[in-house]
């Protein structure tokens, strides 16, 4: 969400003297652009930020600028403290202290001034809420985990990993990790790994990890996607994947990392053609052998 982002370039800018936008950018996910945009939202909402031109330019804020209570209406308060008590819902006892921090800033949370108009729905299935936990305190602690995980495909293999973060797209958890077995970045839905088990050895993370949209990985675990759209459906993918396109003169361009391969697949039949695949390859068989099952099945 937007509030969410510039709340969090705010406390990166009280964290830390100046930072670059494309510093920025990398750490947010989004474009140079958008930073800019935020940046001047910020200072219309009353956040002083100061922008340097040159080598050693960036973004700072005003010397003597802190966040009070003030700055937060009892409805973003309500909006931050339902987010949270949906997260603890799913994790369970992670943020209760941080949950209670928050309605002691705004006590009218508490007592019947929590307007709930949005609900953050983050409910998940037993299975993954037993391996949330144990792998959240994995991450924070890097140390390496074992478990057994069952493709889409239905291969089940074993694995050990170092965990790297949690996430919830799309109504289910996955984890980030580096597989020892792939040796390399993979991204596991949880409701797929049974016989978790944290082990005592810890790891150092790795300088050259990348981010979860520069994974190319050829299994179901995630698939990096280059789509190339007409611009006469624009407006539908620029609302279906807000910030995530390029634009050119004849095309949009998209860079995305699919954690379900029948999704990605599911993605370019929708648009016909009005999308191209150009990577990667087993990507375009896969949507090929599907067109051919469905002539198939209306001869």
């Amino acid at each position: 969400m937007k509030l969410d982002r510039l709340l969090a370039i705010t406390i990166e800018l009280m964290t830390k003297k100046r930072v670059t936008a494309t510093e920025l950018a990398a750490r947010f996910e989004v474009s140079v652009r958008t930073i800019y945009r935020d940046v001047e939202l910020m200072n219309q909402a009353g956040i002083p930020v100061v922008s340097f031109t040159g080598a050693d330019g960036g973004f700072e804020l005003m010397e003597g600028f802190f966040l009070t209570k003030q700055h937060f209406s009892v409805k973003d308060f309500s909006v931050i403290y339902n987010l949270l008590k949906s997260t603890e819902g799913a994790i369970g006892g992670k943020y209760t202290t941080l949950v209670q921090k928050l309605g002691s800033l705004q006590p009218a949370l508490l007592h019947g001034g929590n307007n709930e108009s949005i609900i953050f729905n983050l409910t998940t299935v037993e299975e993954e809420k037993v391996a949330i936990h144990p792998l959240s305190e994995a991450i924070q602690q890097n140390r390496v985990t074992n478990f057994c995980y069952k493709s889409a495909s239905g291969t089940v293999s074993e694995r050990r990993v170092e965990p790297l973060r949690l996430f919830w797209e799309r109504g289910a958890w996955y984890l980030q990790a580096y597989c020892l077995l792939r040796q390399a970045n993979r991204i596991f839905r949880l409701s797929r790994i049974t016989a978790l088990k944290v082990t005592e050895f810890m790891f150092h993370p790795r300088k050259d990890q990348t981010s979860q949209e520069e994974e190319g990985t050829q299994d179901y675990e995630g698939t990096l996607a280059h789509l190339r759209f007409d611009p006469s459906v624009g407006l539908r993918v620029l609302e279906q994947f807000p910030g995530e396109c390029t634009h050119h003169s004849t095309h949009i361009d998209l860079h995305k990392v699919f954690y379900k391969r029948d999704y990605a697949i599911s993605v370019v039949l929708s648009y016909g053609s009005k999308v191209e695949i150009i990577s990667p390859d087993d990507l375009k068989e896969d949507v090929l052998k599907e067109i051919k099952e469905i002539q198939r099945h209306y001869q």
